[in-house]
C-alpha cells in the first residue's frame, strides 16, 4: 500500500491505521524529500497484512500544528458472478466519513468507464449511458456509508474487470477497488468442455476393450490347442479321406488355424496505491 504526498509545507507527518483495528504493528517505511523551493514530497509505504483481506487501510497526513488532516483509505477484495445472474459489488465507507459523495467507474484492460455519480446534496444519482440498463443504486443507504451497486444482467464479456468506488469529501477520500468475474452459464460451460474431455475418456475405453478382447480371443485359441481331442461326435474335427490309386486307404487330417488379436492403445502485481 502506498501514500504519498507532494508540495506540502511544512514537513508533514504520515500515520497508518486500519479498520477494523488490529494489534500487529503496521511498521510503515516513510521517505521524505524537500526541492529547491522547501516544498516537500512524502512517500510512504506499507506492506499488507497476511490472512486479513477485508482491512481498509487508512492514511493520515497532518501538518505539525495539528490540523488540518488529510485522510485517504483503500480496500480492495475479488468476487465471482454468474452470467445473466444478478450480483451486489459491494462499497462502505469507513467511520470517519459523515455524508460523502460517491463516484464509481469500471476498468477492464481498455479505456476506464464511469458508471454513475452520487451527489450528497441532491441525493440524486446518474449513470451514465449504457450501464444505466445495468447497474442500480440505492440513495437512501448512501448516507449511512452503504454505497452498494447492484449489476442486473452481468455478462462475460462486457461485464469481468475492475470496479472502484469512491466516497469523498473536503480532506477525505475512501476508494474500494472490487475485482470481478462473470463466469458463463453453467449448462454453455459445459458444452464447451465437454468434448474436449470426453472424447479422450471414450478413446481410451475404447483401446482398452479392444485389448481385452484381442487377448481373452488369443488365450481361448491357444486353450483349444492344448486341449485333448474327445470322442464326443459334435466336437470331432471333419476327416478327410483320401484313396490313393493303388487302393490303399491313407487318412489325411488337415486344419488351418488362425489367431488374430487386436490391441487398443490411447496413447494460476499485487499493486495498491492510495494518492
Amino acid at each position: 500500500m502506498k501514500c504519498t504526498v507532494r508540495n506540502v509545507f511544512p514537513a508533514p507527518r504520515v500515520t497508518w491505521t486500519t479498520e477494523p483495528a488490529t494489534f500487529e504493528d503496521l511498521r510503515p517505511v516513510t521517505r521524505m524529500l524537500a526541492d529547491k523551493h522547501g516544498l516537500y514530497t512524502v512517500d510512504s509505504r506499507l506492506k499488507l497484512l497476511n490472512g486479513q483481506s477485508n482491512l481498509i487501510y487508512i492514511c493520515r497526513v497532518t501538518t505539525p500544528y495539528g490540523n488540518p488532516t488529510w485522510t485517504a483509505s483503500l480496500r480492495e477484495r475479488e468476487i465471482r458472478g454468474t452470467q445473466g445472474t444478478d450480483l451486489t459489488i459491494p462499497c462502505s465507507s469507513p467511520s470517519y466519513l459523515n455524508n460523502p459523495s460517491l463516484e464509481w467507474s469500471f476498468f477492464n484492460g481498455e479505456d476506464p468507464s464511469h458508471i454513475l455519480t452520487y451527489d450528497s446534496q441532491s441525493g440524486d444519482s446518474i449513470p451514465s449511458p449504457p450501464w444505466d440498463k445495468h447497474v442500480e443504486l440505492d440513495g437512501f443507504r448512501v448516507p449511512f456509508g452503504d454505497g452498494s451497486l447492484r449489476l442486473m444482467d452481468p455478462k462475460h464479456s462486457e461485464h469481468t474487470g475492475s470496479y472502484t468506488c469512491i466516497f469523498s469529501m473536503p480532506h477525505n477520500t475512501h476508494t474500494e477497488r472490487t475485482d470481478l468475474t462473470i463466469d458463463g452459464p453453467v449448462g454453455e460451460k459445459i458444452t464447451s468442455e465437454g468434448p474436449s474431455h470426453w472424447w479422450i475418456v471414450g478413446l481410451v475405453v475404447m483401446g482398452l476393450v479392444l485389448a481385452l478382447a484381442g487377448m481373452l480371443g488369443y488365450l481361448k485359441m491357444k486353450g483349444s490347442i492344448g486341449r485333448k481331442p474327445r470322442n464326443d461326435p459334435e466336437e470331432v474335427t471333419e476327416l478327410h479321406l483320401v484313396k490313393d490309386s493303388t487302393g490303399d486307404g491313407n487318412l489325411n487330417e488337415s486344419s488351418t488355424l488362425g489367431v488374430g488379436g487386436t490391441n487398443g492403445q490411447s496413447g494460476l502485481h499485487a499493486g495498491s496505491q492510495t494518492t
